[in-house]
């Protein structure tokens, strides 16, 4: 069956469709249109869903149904819209697009495209050696079956062992090996979360963890973010013991997108919350390998947890390479051995070979992790250079670490810019992503992690586009196609 969206619904997505500098030099159907394009290109509104009829979206976004006629008019003419008589309009999408590795519906040919939608480094230069290595280790896994459900003891010891050395004693048996840290959440979330479930969560938080949530029908409250300062001590607790939600998913490493960093004392209180309510805590450790200027990195949350109510997840994918799909659960060893009862039912193990080839990474993790915050750090700084020369009136909160900045910009115009910037070769993740229910359009996630001519090169041209929005005139869409 069709899913639908209602009229007050698409119009909660739609946000200020129609504010932006200049739009009302174009017409208002013209506008609308693109803001419902726009909300398929970033993957808030699906695909073969029933859009609200005319009259209904009318009223719901107070505007004339001659209005809206005009505007599916013109998304059926593009190839975003398609209408039956008696059955309503569902959306869809113009031949040759491809779905991205953000998620995003993008056009095929994109070879010339500056990519900041994707917040990952390139692999290093020691991946190749440890293949190498690891390829010379796999004959003494070959005489048995291959599946190790929790992964191989090598690398459950190399990563428990990498939590003791930060103050949080971890053994082997407390440790699960998963393909990526994605596929960590989503074993928690099976394991811990019913359908229908309280889930407290960041705002803004990773779109990905956000999609995992949506698709175990979790009831989501979220705790907003201050730009400059990050988390609200008394708000973050206060939401926990008003709310009592089952599960609080949190990123107090370097927080993806906005890049603050939890300090010790909330770290302790947040854990003595969660206890005292009855929250589990899921703690994700993506970017905490990545510290940059020297900054020090308060214990795992973990540390202050007497009663099993943390599960921390990291991986592989930001210090070194997002290829090669090693990500982890740290539990108890309870809690272990019931994601791996949980997991058989999804994909069994992780690949022997990758994970061979991530125990040699992390013997050689001092040096690797080394290079790599000397480089963010030079990236970091070139995007910040060339965005209080291109864009000044844009505020940027300088990161302490992590791989993006959080850029507040001047005025609700993060799809558009968005929209308009892929017409120029750079692909932008909006602010929407990152929250629920359209908002965070001042709002923009940059990452770092392209080399600085690149980046440089991106905010000259996302400033020329920035600058052509308040001249006005209508966007030009692409006609390019769907590969699933």
């Amino acid at each position: 069956m069709t899913s639908q969206v209602r009229g007050v619904q698409l119009a909660r997505l739609l946000g200020q469709w129609h504010a932006l500098p200049g739009r009302r030099r174009s017409p208002d159907y013209a506008a609308l249109a693109g803001a419902v394009r726009g909300l398929l290109a970033d993957g808030r509104l699906p695909l073969g869903v029933r859009l609200p009829a005319e009259r209904e979206l009318a009223q719901a976004l107070r505007i004339s149904r001659t209005t809206v006629s005009a505007a599916y008019r013109e998304l059926r003419e593009s190839g975003h819209l398609a209408s039956r008589r008696g059955a309503g309009s569902w959306t869809m999408l113009p031949r040759t697009h491809r779905v991205a590795s953000t998620g995003l519906w993008t056009p095929q040919d994109d070879h010339d495209m500056i990519d900041l939608g994707v917040a990952a480094l390139a692999a290093p230069p020691e991946l190749v050696p440890a293949a190498r290595a690891a390829a010379e280790d796999l004959p003494r896994y070959l005489g048995g079956a291959g599946y190790h459900p929790t992964g191989i003891v090598e690398l459950r010891e190399a990563v428990a062992h990498a939590y003791t050395e930060r103050g949080l004693p971890t053994s082997a048996d407390q440790i699960m090996v998963t393909n990526g840290t994605q596929h960590a959440l989503d074993l928690v979330l099976r394991l811990a979360l019913a359908p229908g479930a309280g889930v407290l969560v960041e705002s803004p938080s990773y779109p990905n963890a956000l999609a995992a949530l949506a698709a175990r029908r979790a009831r989501i409250t979220t705790h907003g973010l201050a730009a400059d300062t990050g988390w609200d001590a008394d708000l973050l607790l206060g939401s926990l013991r008003q709310a009592r939600p089952k599960l609080a998913y949190l990123i107090p490493d370097f927080q993806n997108p906005t890049g603050h960093l939890m300090p010790a004392d909330l770290r302790e209180r947040l854990v003595a919350t969660a206890h005292a309510v009855g929250t589990d805590l899921v703690i994700d450790e993506s970017f905490v390998d990545l510290p940059l200027d020297g900054t020090v990195v308060p214990p795992p949350a973990a540390v202050f947890d007497r009663h099993s109510r943390v599960v921390t997840i990291g991986g592989l994918s930001k210090p070194f390479w997002g290829g090669l799909r090693i990500g982890w659960v740290r539990a108890s060893a309870p809690q272990v051995q019931r994601l791996a009862a949980t997991r058989v039912g999804v994909d069994m193990a992780s690949p022997v070979l990758d994970q061979l080839v991530a125990v040699h990474l992390l013997a050689d993790a001092p040096a690797i992790v080394a290079a790599r915050r000397a480089q963010l750090t030079t990236q970091r700084d070139a995007l910040l250079g060339a965005l209080a020369q291109r864009l000044p009136d844009w505020r940027v909160t300088v990161p302490r670490g992590g791989v993006t900045l959080w850029a507040e910009l001047d005025g609700p115009i993060s799809s558009a810019l968005a929209r308009a910037a892929e017409e120029v070769g750079v692909r932008l993740a909006p602010g929407p992503r990152f929250g629920l229910d359209g908002t965070l359009e001042r709002f923009l996630r940059l990452p770092f992690t392209l080399p600085a001519a690149d980046l440089i090169e991106a905010v000259g041209r996302i400033a020329a586009v920035r600058y052509d929005l308040d001249r006005g005139g209508r966007p030009r869409w692409r006609e390019p196609a769907v590969i699933a």
